[in-house]
């Protein structure tokens, strides 16, 4: 499978290692010292707005995550998810 920089998703990785780079010092690659998290905050959070368990979908999502940047929207439409009626299969 393709494997995708994680800074840029419309480029290939090309091992470049700017991902490892310290966000508080931008000589220093990264070594999980965890001081960009220590903010005094009660707690941190991120915003996560899709979860890609096996990859499958990957490329359908970045191809929508680059439509909709052409096009100058930058959330996703969500349509609601209707459930399928279950129908088992008839016994041979």
């Amino acid at each position: 499978m393709t494997k995708y920089c994680v800074l840029d998703e419309t480029k290939l990785c090309d091992d470049c290692g700017e991902c490892n780079v310290c966000d508080l010092d931008p000589n220093k690659i990264c070594d999980n010292c965890m001081k960009c998290l220590q903010t005094g905050a009660d707690y941190n959070a991120i915003e996560i707005d899709e979860i890609i368990e096996d990859g499958a979908y990957a490329d359908v999502y970045r191809q929508l995550r680059e439509d909709l940047a052409e096009a100058g929207d930058d959330q996703p439409v969500i349509k609601p998810f209707e459930p399928k009626q279950y129908t088992p299969k008839p016994k041979k």
